[in-house]
């Protein structure tokens, strides 16, 4: 009997077992199909492009971005909670202080806003919003005015077309708290301008049990 019969294997298996052996453990030479290559290949090539579209920094297209927009719908399911809220001082330090609503205003602003004043406020061709300077605002409601009515005779266009009252209040908030992180970015414009109020101590005590 020959060694391949011995072995349970015949001419046709040896050809197709490779020259190397690993403790005894023989290799068929057994090559992937040329569909699952050339698959293979076709990811590879399309791979910049949905690099370049999805993660190629073009407002509105990332995950985040788009889950940020699905975020904002949802809420407007979300608002018969606080009814509808009025875009004064009182209101927007209130839900300045409340980081769930917060959250919301960002996804707002993420939605609309990034394009002109940047991912994280740090400004575009619209001002830098986190450093200590305004052009347009005096008192901490005038955010909220500035969004609704709009700007530098059209260079900030109005919103209040556009978002729901309460997404006005929300983005305002946002905005607002992000005063002060000085993230480098557009150069700071217009003039320094006093302090937000700070918020009542009840509201502090209220966001603690939430």
């Amino acid at each position: 009997m020959s060694k391949s019969q011995s072995n349970g294997t015949n001419s046709s298996d040896e050809s197709l077992i490779m020259d190397h052996a690993y403790d005894g453990i023989e290799e068929y030479d057994n090559p992937l199909p040329g569909w699952w290559k050339w698959l293979f290949v076709g990811c590879i090539a399309f791979s910049p492009f949905y690099w370049m579209f999805y993660h190629g920094g073009a407002a509105g297209r990332s995950v985040e971005d788009q889950y940020g927009i699905a975020l904002a719908a949802n809420t407007r399911l979300q608002f018969a909670e606080i009814g509808e809220l009025s875009p004064d001082e009182a209101t927007i330090v209130k839900y300045m202080h409340k980081d769930s609503w917060v959250k919301v205003g960002e996804s707002v602003f993420k939605a609309n806003c990034i394009s002109c004043h940047g991912r994280d406020g740090e400004g575009k061709i619209g001002p830098n919003l986190t450093d200590e300077m305004f052009k347009n605002v005096n008192k901490i409601e005038d955010i909220a005015k500035v969004i609704n009515e709009g700007a530098g005779g059209g260079a900030m266009p109005k919103w209040s077309n556009r978002l729901h009252p309460n997404e006005v209040v929300l983005v305002s908030a946002y905005v607002a708290s992000l005063r002060g992180k000085d993230l480098a970015g557009r150069i700071p414009e217009g003039k320094k301008i006093a302090e937000w109020p700070a918020a009542p101590p009840e509201e502090d005590e209220e966001e603690k049990e939430e």
